[in-house]
């Protein structure tokens, strides 16, 4: 009997091609399917909430697969560890669920965090490479000025990819609001953009995080944010901030805990 496994993940984009398996290549997907097979012998598909790009983190992504090994959660987690080490990627835990939860279609909301140091001098050792580091500060006030304007449902296809293949660029925007880490000052000003939505374009919060940029620096109004948006026209927005930065925190579901 085939039993759906609900697999919450973190692991360190730095070291993968992304989620999504390529024929060459290291991928989240890739590992994770060739760890199932080790321990079970079985060859799955495994369907993820969110397909994060080259470089893009997670702290609790959601994937299900389907194994007809009969085995206890703790055994699904462990041996599935096990067989992707050392790569940087873990199963933080592993639940038995009915065979209509699926990954990335029952998902209700996503959330995200862009992380962003700025600083004049040095960059810390430890943790500096999961963040954009601006030589600047930037005006968080302005930057949350011009968010308010992409909240609520918009099409947004001036913030996402030429190669995003979704159907439609319209997206309602739940959350999207810059704050500042008052324990981290060593090094300077840690911000963070947290970002919450049913679903996201290719790109669109990386595009969002540098056309904001934009209005920190100054060299745009918060109203240009509404401008960008409703020219429909990526050209008319900011640069895509590099992936570092960006870490995918969690998904809810209906019925569910939290992951």
């Amino acid at each position: 009997m085939t039993q759906r496994w609900k697999l919450t993940m973190e692991y360190d984009g730095a070291s993968f091609l992304g989620w999504q398996r390529q024929r060459e290549g290291l991928t989240v997907q890739g590992c994770l399917e060739e760890a199932v097979f080790r321990f079970s012998g079985e060859r799955v598909t495994a369907h993820v909430a969110g397909r994060t790009d080259a470089g893009v983190h997670a702290l609790g992504q959601v994937a299900h697969i389907d194994i007809e090994k009969d085995v206890s959660a703790k055994t699904v987690r462990d041996a599935i560890n096990f067989h992707m080490h050392p790569h940087p990627v873990s199963v933080v835990e592993a639940a038995a669920v009915t065979d209509d939860f699926h990954a990335r279609f029952s998902a209700i909301q996503r959330t995200y965090c862009y992380k962003i140091i700025m600083a004049r001098g040095a960059v810390p050792a430890v943790g500096g490479q999961y963040a954009w580091h601006i030589w600047k500060d930037l005006d968080i006030d302005a930057m949350n000025e011009g968010a308010k304007y992409l909240l609520g449902l918009h099409d947004f296809s001036s913030f996402r990819a030429a190669e995003c293949q979704a159907k439609s660029p319209m997206r309602s925007m739940d959350r999207l609001e810059f704050i500042e880490k008052q324990d981290e000052p060593a090094f300077g000003r840690h911000i963070e953009l947290w970002a919450e939505a049913k679903s996201f374009l290719h790109h669109q919060i990386r595009n969002i995080v540098g056309t904001l940029k934009l209005v920190g620096e100054e060299k745009w109004r918060p109203i240009d944010i509404k401008h960008a948006l409703e020219a429909c026209d990526r050209t008319k927005a900011g640069q895509t901030a590099p992936p570092h930065g960006l870490f995918f925190v969690k998904v809810k579901y209906p019925s569910l805990q939290d992951t």
